[in-house]
């Protein structure tokens, strides 16, 4: 999964946001209006990871993780190597929990290459330090390091969630492309509804309705209330979609 080239490829995208922002700062300064984040860079370096995040956070990582997902039965199905894999023989509900960890293996890489790259190039222009947190306070340099592993953890849960999605959707088609769109539309989806004020009710059963609570990691003390929904949230996703994908999968023709 790390050495395809296409997927080498996305990486590479991923990790050129972060890169983007500190330099574009670092030439024409903060502002006002961007990112969050962004107005909070030039005073610590470890800033740009969470602005790349904030960023990425919507669109880009969410497609990274929809594109393996989208592959991880389709793709398969659709180069004919899907019924050779059963026939070594690989049960079907081994292949599929194999799949589902590769894909929450990758959510946490994806999520921790925007932070890494995100924080050493915020480092080397910006330098670091004491972080002033949400609330006010003033951290470490190693507890900021900590805070920001708790970061992606976070968004790498809800992440894994939609890598459950797409892995479904995987499951219902031979077209790995079409399982891309179709999970990248699902996400799209869910932020449009949770914009719409009328559908209050519905917000807190849509999964990326928590993502942004990652702000609640920079702050002292943390408040877990809404950490806690958003990490329940990813859990009953997981669990169900999973579900879903074994049920699709078990009855699935693979001889054709």
């Amino acid at each position: 999964m790390l050495t395809r080239r296409r997927n080498i490829a996305g990486l590479a995208v991923l990790s050129a946001v972060p890169i983007l922002i500190a330099v574009a700062v670092k030439i024409w300064g903060v502002g006002g209006g961007g990112p969050s984040f962004v107005d909070s860079i030039t005073a610590n370096g470890l800033f740009v990871a969470l602005a790349a995040l904030a960023v990425e956070l919507p669109l880009f990582l969410p497609l990274a993780v929809s594109w393996i997902a989208g592959d991880s039965i389709a793709g398969e199905a659709n180069l004919g190597t899907l019924r050779y894999l059963l026939a070594v023989p690989v049960g079907r509900t081994r292949l599929l929990t194999v799949k589902y960890a590769s894909l929450v293996f990758f959510s946490l890489c994806a999520t921790l290459l925007v932070a890494v790259v995100g924080g050493l190039i915020g480092s080397i222009l910006f330098g670091t330090g004491s972080m002033f947190l949400l609330s006010g306070n003033t951290i470490s340099f190693g507890a900021t390091v900590l805070r920001l592993l708790l970061v992606c953890c976070y968004l790498a849960a809800g992440f894994a969630a939609l890598g459950a999605i797409g892995l479904f959707v995987s499951t219902l088609t031979e077209q790995p492309i079409g399982a891309t769109v179709a999970t990248v539309l699902i996400n799209v989806g869910m932020f449009v509804l949770d914009t719409i004020s009328q559908l209050d009710w519905l917000h807190p059963y849509l999964l990326t309705h928590w993502w942004m609570s990652f702000g609640d990691l920079l702050r002292s003390p943390i408040y877990t209330g809404d950490l806690n929904r958003g990490l329940l949230t990813a859990l009953a996703y997981a669990i169900v979609f999973w579900l879903a994908a074994w049920a699709r999968f078990r009855a699935k023709d693979v001889t054709s």
